[in-house]
């Protein structure tokens, strides 16, 4: 019999190596991506006071799922980085292979003005 291989396992153990090397700070917050089947999430994280600094995601969009609602959720968290004086970012992928929703979310922030 063929055993598939545990993506959801794999996954874990992926994030849990990125988590290891990935903080953020105050002046250069963490931000991170959650991915969902349907929706995609963007948070800004300062992991020293344990505190959301901005948050994004597609629910209220028409197709949350698909990569342009990703690039555009991208661009809204750039937006809110950018009124609260945020210029530098550290990105975690969350354990999601950089590829697809994930890379146009990053890209989507990099053309709002964030730095990673």
């Amino acid at each position: 019999m063929v055993s598939r291989p545990d993506t959801k396992k794999a996954r874990a153990k992926r994030h849990k190596r990125v988590r290891g090397k990935v903080s953020g700070t105050a002046q250069c917050p963490r931000l991170c991506v959650f991915r969902s089947t349907n929706n995609i999430y963007a948070q800004l994280i300062d992991d020293v006071a344990g505190v959301t600094l901005a948050e994004a995601n597609s629910l209220k969009m028409e197709n949350g799922g698909n990569k342009e609602a990703a690039k555009a959720v991208g661009k809204l968290i750039a937006e809110r980085a950018k009124e609260k004086d945020i210029v530098d970012v550290v990105f975690d992928r969350g354990g999601n292979i950089y590829h697809g929703r994930v890379k146009e979310l990053a890209e989507g922030a990099r053309e709002g003005g964030l730095n990673f």
